[in-house]
C-alpha cells in the first residue's frame, strides 16, 4: 500500500477520549478550574459514537453525589436528564417456580437507593455535553480516537481513525485521514475495556503490583409498558434464577419517565460453563413467574449490552502516567454490589481535572501527574470501594448463595466496624482462564424465543441502530485463525457463538469446510469478545468514526 499523507494536527492543553459521565466530566471541571483561576485551558474531547451518548448503556439507578458536586444547579435546571427519584427499593432471590423478598432491613446501608435517580445514563452525558460545550469545550462525536502518540515514553496526544479504508486495507475514493490531536495532558475516558487503555495498562505496566481485572456482561432492553403496570421510582433487583449457583449475576428492573421500564441482567465473566450464553439467561430470567406480568401488553423499544468492570479496589490500575490518566470505568471504579459506578466517574473526572489543572498552572507537560494517583484511595472514590472489596472475591468463590451472605456480612462488619473479617481478598484467575473445555461440562440447551417476551439476537441489534460502514476493515482482529479453530472451536465448542450478545461471531460448514464468520457490522462494542475468548486471540479495536450502536434513552 503507498504511504499514507502526514496527518494534519491541532493543541491543546488538554485532550480527553472519550464522552462519557468521566470525561466530560473533567473536561468541564478543568474549564471551571480555569474560569475561577482567571485562566486559559483549552480542551477538547473526541468521541467514537455518532453523537454524544450514542455509545452509553446503563441501567440506570444514578447516585446524585457526582452530579451535585459537578454542576450543583443541576436539580433546578429546567433541562436536566434526571427526574425520576426511587419510591421503592426490593431485592428478590429467585428460585425456578418462586422467590422471595430480601427485607430490607438486612441489607447493608450503603445498598439503600432512596435518595438516588432512576434514567437514561446516555441522556445524563448528553447534558454534560450541552454544558461542557457552553463553557468553551470542543466535543468531535465520530471520531474515535485510535492511536496514542507516544514521543520520548510520554504520551503527547492521540490520533483519530482514518476514514475511507476499504475492507481491502487500502484507501479508497473517500478515503479522509486521521487527525493528530496533540495535548500537553491526554485523559483516557474510554470505559470498560478501552482500547486505548489497555494499550497504556500493558506499555506503561500500570496494573504491576494489583489484582488483574474482572469484567461482567450486562444486557438492557428498554420497554415501553402499559400504565396499570408502571410504578414509578420502582428498583428491583434479583440473584438466583436462571443461573446456576456457580456462575455470578443478577438482574434489574427500573420504572422511569413516562411508563418506561429498564430491565436488564448481568453475568459475571468468570463463568466457568462454555455453553453458557448471557443473552439468553437474559430472555430467561423474564419468563420468570415473579417477572413477566409487568411486560403484559408492553413494547420493546430499545437493547444494548456492555461490559462492566468488576475488579473493584484491588484492580484498579495505577491512573497516572507520563502525559496521561485513567478515568471513569477505564480505571474500574464501579461499585459492584451497589450496581453503580456513575457516581464515581464523575468525581474521578473532577479529580483528575484538579490535577492536570495544577500541574497545567505549573507550566508542566507530558510528565506523570501522580498527584491524582496519590489522591484517590483517600478520597470518596476509594472509601466507596474499600468498604465492598471482598463482595465479588466471595461471590466468585462460594457461589451465589453463600457469598451474597458472606458480603452482606462484610459489608455490615465494614460498615460497623471499619475493618473487614476476610482482609483483602484476591480474585482467583483471570476471567478468560476460567471455561472448562467442552468435554468437561454438560451442555445447557435454551428454548426457542417466543417474539413476544423473549427474543433473537438479531431481532435485538435491530433495536439498538447499530450500523458500520461494511467496506471497511474488520475491527475484531483475530491474531491467529488455525488456534481460533484448534482451541476457541474444538476444544471449548466456540463460546464466543454464545458469551457474544449481537450475533457477531459464527462457526459455518460450507464447501470449503468449517469457517468462522464475524459478522462485525452487528458488534454493539460491548467487548466481551476481547475479554472472554479463552485463548486471548480476539483483539477489539475502534471501527470507522460514528459506528456502533446508536442508542436512545438507554
Amino acid at each position: 500500500m503507498a504511504e499514507l499523507p502526514a496527518r494534519e494536527s491541532m493543541e491543546f492543553d488538554v485532550v480527553v477520549v472519550g464522552a462519557g459521565p468521566a470525561g466530560l466530566a473533567a473536561a468541564i471541571r478543568l474549564k471551571q478550574d480555569a474560569a475561577e483561576r482567571g485562566a486559559e485551558v483549552s480542551v477538547v474531547v473526541v468521541e467514537k459514537g455518532s453523537e454524544v451518548g450514542a455509545h452509553i448503556l446503563s441501567g440506570a439507578v444514578i447516585d446524585p453525589i457526582g452530579l451535585d458536586a459537578l454542576l450543583p444547579e443541576w436539580r433546578t435546571d429546567p433541562d436536566r436528564p434526571l427526574r425520576t427519584q426511587v419510591t421503592a427499593d426490593e431485592f428478590l432471590y429467585l428460585g425456578h417456580a418462586g422467590g422471595i423478598r430480601l427485607p430490607n432491613l438486612f441489607m447493608p446501608r450503603l445498598m439503600n437507593n432512596h435518595g438516588n435517580f432512576v434514567g437514561s445514563l446516555g441522556n445524563v452525558a448528553r447534558y454534560l455535553g450541552r454544558k461542557a460545550e457552553e463553557l468553551g469545550v470542543e466535543i468531535y462525536p465520530g471520531f474515535p480516537a485510535a492511536e496514542v502518540l507516544i514521543e520520548d515514553g510520554k504520551v503527547v496526544g492521540v490520533a483519530t481513525g482514518d476514514m475511507g479504508i476499504g475492507r481491502d486495507g487500502r484507501p479508497n475514493a473517500n478515503f479522509t485521514r486521521g487527525m493528530e490531536l496533540r495535548a500537553r495532558y491526554t485523559i483516557f475516558a474510554e470505559g470498560a475495556r478501552g482500547s486505548l487503555t489497555k494499550q497504556m495498562i500493558d506499555r506503561f505496566r500500570l496494573n504491576q503490583g494489583r489484582d488483574h481485572q474482572k469484567y461482567g456482561i450486562g444486557i438492557k432492553e428498554l420497554w415501553q409498558v402499559r400504565p396499570e403496570n408502571f410504578r414509578p421510582g420502582l428498583v428491583r433487583h434479583s440473584m438466583g434464577w436462571p443461573l446456576p449457583n456457580n456462575a455470578g449475576g443478577g438482574s434489574w428492573l427500573y420504572h422511569f419517565d413516562d411508563n418506561l421500564v429498564s430491565v436488564g441482567f448481568v453475568v459475571h465473566l468468570n463463568y466457568k460453563n462454555p455453553t453458557l450464553s448471557p443473552f439468553d439467561e437474559f430472555q430467561r430470567f423474564k419468563t420468570h413467574p415473579m417477572v413477566r406480568d409487568v411486560f403484559e401488553g408492553a413494547k420493546r423499544i430499545g437493547y444494548g449490552a456492555r461490559a462492566i468492570m468488576e475488579g473493584g479496589w484491588q484492580s484498579v490500575p495505577r491512573l497516572s502516567f507520563p502525559g496521561g490518566c485513567l478515568v471513569g470505568d477505564s480505571a474500574g471504579f464501579v461499585n459492584v454490589p451497589r450496581i453503580k459506578g456513575s457516581h464515581n466517574a464523575i468525581l474521578s473526572g473532577m479529580l483528575c481535572a484538579d490535577h492536570v489543572f495544577e500541574a497545567l498552572q505549573a507550566g508542566r507537560a507530558h510528565d506523570e501527574v501522580a498527584s491524582y494517583e496519590e489522591a484517590w484511595r483517600s478520597s470518596p472514590i476509594g472509601y466507596d470501594l474499600k468498604r465492598v472489596r471482598n463482595v465479588k472475591p466471595l461471590w466468585s468463590r462460594y457461589g451465589t448463595a453463600a457469598g451474597v451472605a458472606l458480603g452482606g456480612l462484610d459489608m455490615w462488619m465494614t460498615e460497623l466496624f471499619g475493618w473487614s473479617p476476610f482482609g483483602t481478598m484476591k480474585h482467583g484467575k483471570p476471567d478468560h482462564e476460567c471455561l472448562l473445555p467442552l468435554s468437561q461440562v454438560k451442555p445447557i440447551r435454551y428454548p426457542k424465543p417466543d417474539g413476544v417476551l423473549t427474543f433473537d439476537r438479531l431481532s435485538s441489534v435491530f433495536l439498538s441502530n447499530t450500523n458500520h460502514e461494511e467496506d471497511q476493515p474488520v475491527h475484531l482482529q483475530v491474531r491467529d485463525m488455525g488456534l481460533q479453530k484448534a482451541s476457541e472451536h474444538d476444544v471449548y465448542g466456540g463460546p464466543s457463538q454464545r458469551y457474544c450478545p449481537a450475533g457477531v461471531y459464527e462457526w459455518v460448514e460450507g464447501e470449503g469446510g468449517l469457517r468462522y464468520q464475524i459478522n462485525a457490522q452487528n458488534c454493539v462494542h460491548c467487548k466481551t469478545c476481547d475479554i472472554k475468548d479463552p485463548n486471548q486471540n480476539i483483539n477489539w479495536v475502534t471501527p470507522e468514526g460514528g459506528g456502533g450502536p446508536n442508542y436512545v434513552n438507554m
